[in-house]
């Protein structure tokens, strides 16, 4: 008897993530921070050192937040054990949660710089706004993240 051809996949695909609290949270931050760096990033921001430094700090937690939400989506942490994901993560978003609050007072105080009423100002206005509820993310993410690794700790 042949077996027919069925391809498998190593990879598994949480459906019910995006429906956790955790997944909510990291949903949030990726769409919060891509707002922060498209926002930022239509404007002539390259002449405030200030907010090239808001650019970078936007692009680095959102590819790392990308790359974290993939990991937990696809279920990578229940096959690399030799990780302490959650350890990983609280790490992550207690470190996020602190650089994005300084990228918001930035971003706040460089708003200052532009013209009232022009694009950059309304731009640099509108992502110092996402940049503090994405904060606000971020924290949350590292309670929950907290409570998964003292958990984890506690077995």
């Amino acid at each position: 008897m042949e077996r027919p051809n069925v391809s498998t996949s190593t990879l598994a695909f949480d459906q019910h993530f995006t429906t956790t609290a955790q997944g909510i949270l990291l949903l949030a931050e990726i769409v919060f921070g891509m707002l922060v760096w498209i926002l930022v990033g239509g404007t002539e921001y390259f002449h405030l050192s200030a907010l090239c430094w808001v650019m970078f700090l936007a692009i680095l937690c959102w590819v790392l937040t990308v790359g974290l939400f993939l990991i937990y989506l696809t279920g990578i942490q229940n096959r690399i054990l030799q990780v302490p994901w959650t350890t990983l993560s609280l790490c992550f978003s207690c470190s996020a949660a602190a650089v994005y609050l300084v990228t918001a007072v930035v971003d706040t105080l460089s708003v200052s710089q532009a013209v009232r009423g022009r694009h950059s100002y309304n731009c640099w206005a509108a992502s110092a706004f996402f940049a503090f509820l994405n904060t606000l993310c971020y924290a949350g993410s590292s309670y929950l993240s907290y409570w998964a690794w003292k958990t984890t700790e506690e077995q």
